[in-house]
């Protein structure tokens, strides 16, 4: 059984940073897509990053290039987003998403796809 568990939500100030973190059970986290999504109230769901692990490629949102970043531990079997320069446009609550054989670079248009979520962990960025 896969499981995803975010954590490290909260509020902070504009201008602060935050490192969420993704836990995966169930299976090895180097083997498989694992990306970020956000929701915020009365908003779709968007993309905010993943990666392909393999060739190093990073993929993100445009509003959140430059401030986020997506890393991962594999001893861990942890996924992290970490969130610069955080602005009230962030607050949104924080999705972890995996799937197998989906590319990272598919995550974001292919969402509705994706087999395993996370519950999600909120953020709120005070102005």
């Amino acid at each position: 059984q896969v499981q995803l568990a975010e954590s490290g939500g909260g509020l902070v100030q504009a201008g602060d940073s935050l490192r969420l973190s993704c836990d995966v059970s169930g299976r090895d986290v180097s083997s498989y897509a694992v990306g970020w999504f956000r929701q915020a109230p009365g908003k779709e769901r968007e993309f905010v990053a993943a990666k392909d692990w393999s060739r190093g490629i990073s993929y993100y949102t445009d509003s959140v290039k430059g401030r986020f970043t997506i890393s991962r531990h594999n001893a861990k079997n942890t996924v992290y987003l970490q969130m610069n320069s955080a602005n009230p446009e962030d607050t949104a609550v924080y999705y972890c998403a995996a799937d197998w054989g989906m590319r990272a670079s598919d995550m974001g248009r292919r969402s509705s796809e994706l087999h395993y979520w996370g519950q999600g962990t909120q953020v709120t960025v005070s102005s």
